[in-house]
């Protein structure tokens, strides 16, 4: 059952939490134990035994400290305790923590400001591969425009945003998500919900968009520019982009698994995937700056979101990570030739500009191809499929010279299976334009700093800039 917002009214922040000498001594405890954990998050070794030990009491005393401040939390703490106890008494095997990951279920209650302590065995996402323990102070953001949004069209109830407070070192990267799927448990159960850290998400694309906006010229719009200016702001337009973007995964006329799960895939496909629920977050919003009958909230954030969206792909997304596989960098690239192909985003005179009077139809064309696609997918082979998304996205962003898929189907294996087709995929096969070269040299030590950053640590910084 979904508690009320006056059963779990924050009576407490996690920065508070943050101040508490027992998630000081928590958060160390931790820290020690993953120097003793290998990759699966056991500790073979038993010569590290007693000082596992001395560590997991250490985190069990400072957990039955904090839970006086978690109520909301008491049997989730309660389980996390026993598995905590179970690991020791097993001799520091494989940890598993499946019974305090079931009674962990923040989204049953989503009220703006309640605190979580996060304490499992796990990999973090675009960080550490290693189910280590990790430990975060977290804060439930659920302003209540987003109530109305997701009590009304965009139900999702899996869906928890929230931001960081404090976190132990697998968080110290790029890793935007707390997902339970990364915890250590000795089999799989439901999944009830999925944490975005919309904090660490605002942060570094102010910071992004900042130098972007510098270094290309470019005149941001008023409302554009109040995203520079207020992180929470900020914070809240990424809570909505996401609401809508995370439950689009399930819905639309879909192959039958859009990410194919398990299956070895062109790296391509994820790309129309991401986006495809970027843009459906692009159209929405602009239907909901229009809606009337939306909440003042709800349209003024709709608006930002369109920015949010526009911003971080064509700037962040694109030129961020490796250029292997990398199928965010696809997206970003596919939408600013997009952009600029269709005359709507223009480089002139080393300056940027951006005709946005007629920016969203264009966007929303983009998302409408893809979604033709997606519809067509049912009645076509799998290698037809796979063809057709690649000459959506080579019609617009230009292949490696060297590519094989650029020579058509008659270069391919079509008569093998289909990791033949995957295995000719360049690891790098739509490189960056000219343009994207040079802005990645310039923004090359921007992107870098955002590792780690979040809406607390960029507001320290802009604290100290303006004293």
């Amino acid at each position: 059952m979904t508690m009320s917002t006056s059963e779990t009214e924050p009576t407490i922040t996690a920065e508070d939490l943050r101040t508490q000498p027992a998630w000081t001594t928590l958060k160390s405890a931790a820290i020690k134990l993953q120097q003793l954990q290998i990759q699966d998050g056991s500790i073979p070794e038993a010569s590290n035994h007693e000082e596992a030990r001395r560590n997991v009491s250490i985190i069990i005393a400072s957990i039955e400290v904090l839970r006086s401040f978690l109520l909301h939390d008491a049997e989730y703490l309660d389980r996390l305790v026993d598995d905590f106890q179970k690991w020791d008494a097993s001799g520091f095997g494989t940890p598993d923590f499946l019974d305090s990951l079931v009674a962990f279920q923040p989204e049953r209650a989503r009220v703006n400001g309640l605190p979580h302590l996060v304490v499992f065995p796990m990999y973090t996402q675009n960080g550490s591969t290693n189910r280590l323990v990790e430990a975060v102070l977290i804060e439930v953001i659920w302003p209540e425009f987003i109530a109305e949004l997701e009590a009304g069209h965009y139900s999702n109830k899996l869906f928890v945003p929230i931001s960081f407070v404090d976190f132990t070192p697998g968080y110290d990267t790029n890793s935007a998500v707390l997902f339970p799927e990364s915890v250590s448990v000795r089999s799989t159960p439901s999944f009830t919900w999925g944490g975005i850290f919309a904090d660490r998400e605002a942060a570094r694309f102010r910071q992004v968009l900042r130098a972007a906006a510098d270094i290309t010229s470019l005149e941001l719009p008023a409302d554009a520019a109040e995203l520079l200016e207020d992180q929470h702001l900020t914070e809240r337009a990424f809570v909505m982009w996401d609401l809508i973007h995370d439950r689009t995964h399930m819905r639309g006329d879909l192959p039958f698994d859009p990410f194919m799960i398990k299956q070895r895939m062109p790296f391509f496909l994820y790309s129309l995937e991401e986006l495809r629920c970027d843009l459906t977050a692009f159209r929405e919003s602009v239907i909901i700056e229009k809606d009337e009958n939306a909440s003042e909230g709800a349209r003024k954030h709709a608006k930002l979101v369109q920015y949010a969206v526009l911003f971080d792909r064509i700037f962040r997304f694109a030129i961020t990570g490796p250029r292997v596989r990398n199928y965010d960098g696809l997206g970003g690239q596919l939408l600013f030739a997009w952009m600029h192909q269709h005359r709507v985003l223009h480089w002139t005179d080393g300056k940027l500009s951006i005709d946005w009077k007629d920016v969203a139809s264009v966007v929303v064309e983009l998302g409408i191809r893809i979604e033709e696609l997606y519809w067509r997918s049912i009645d076509r082979p799998k290698a037809a499929h796979w063809l057709a998304a690649y000459d959506l996205i080579s019609e617009t962003v230009t292949p490696h010279p060297a590519s094989v898929w650029a020579k058509g189907p008659d270069a391919l294996p079509l008569d093998g299976p289909p990791r033949g087709l995957t295995d000719q995929v360049l690891d790098d096969e739509f490189p960056l334009s000219m343009f994207y070269e040079a802005l990645e040299k310039k923004m090359r030590d921007v992107i870098a700093s955002t590792e780690g950053i979040t809406g607390h640590s960029f507001l320290q910084i802009q604290e100290k800039i303006s004293q």
